[in-house]
């Protein structure tokens, strides 16, 4: 299942009009696709993405939205 989620998040990642999202716009978008899955296993799949360098954090000061490594403007650039 956690695999199934990571691809779904990199799936909507990558064909997202917006280079960076909210949590709950992935979890909308890994719903539409895994109905079954929960909040906490998108967040603990979001977070292995991170950690895989595959997603990155972006902090707005307030947020924090989450993004494709290497697509749109990011800090780490």
């Amino acid at each position: 299942m956690k695999e199934e989620i990571k691809k779904a998040i990199l799936d909507f990642a990558e064909t997202s009009k917006k280079t960076k999202f909210y949590f709950k716009d992935m979890e909308k978008a890994v719903q539409k696709v895994l109905p079954n899955a929960k909040s906490r296993e998108i967040k603990k799949a979001a977070t292995e993405l991170i950690n895989e360098g595959k997603l990155i954090y972006f902090s707005t000061g307030s947020t924090t939205m989450y993004g494709l490594k290497g697509r749109g403007q990011t800090e780490d650039h």
